[in-house]
């Protein structure tokens, strides 16, 4: 059986670690913001397992002009779980809270290797693509909820 729930943040970083900074310390999977209250963090658990997780934070970017803007962040399926529709799961869970609480854009920085599924979810490209150190060449990526 497939659930996506909330989960606690502590719940997130073995996923994101084994799949966003594999031969990284697990701190690398901490991110800033991950305890505020606005914070959410979704798990997608097969048989008691998590096996895939995302995160979304109210964050602004000012590249856009919309109010109430939502990042997401950590999105991670693991390796054997990928290519089943788990992360279009993911993804439509926090497009749906999103739009339960009035958002008006989702963005983040996605891979180069992620852009095409992405894309695939309505997602568009905003800017150039540029690098994050140690990890790889990202694109801005958004949709407009409302």
């Amino acid at each position: 059986m497939i659930t996506i729930k909330e989960i606690d943040k502590k719940n997130t970083y073995p996923v994101r670690h084994l799949v966003l900074r594999k031969g990284k310390p697990i701190e690398t999977c901490y991110f800033e913001d991950d305890e505020k209250d606005s914070t959410r963090h979704f798990g997608l658990i097969i048989d008691e397992k998590v096996v895939g997780v995302v995160s979304l934070f109210e964050q602004k970017n000012e590249n856009f002009n919309e109010i109430k803007q939502y990042q997401i962040r950590g999105m991670a399926v693991l390796d054997e779980y990928q290519q089943k529709g788990y992360g279009k799961l993911l993804i439509q869970k926090v497009e749906t809270y999103c739009l339960n609480i009035n958002a008006s854009l989702i963005w983040f920085n996605a891979r180069e290797k992620a852009k095409d599924f992405y894309q695939k979810l309505n997602y568009t490209t905003n800017g150039k693509p540029f690098d994050i150190k140690n990890i790889g060449l990202h694109y801005i990526m958004f949709k407009k909820l409302i």
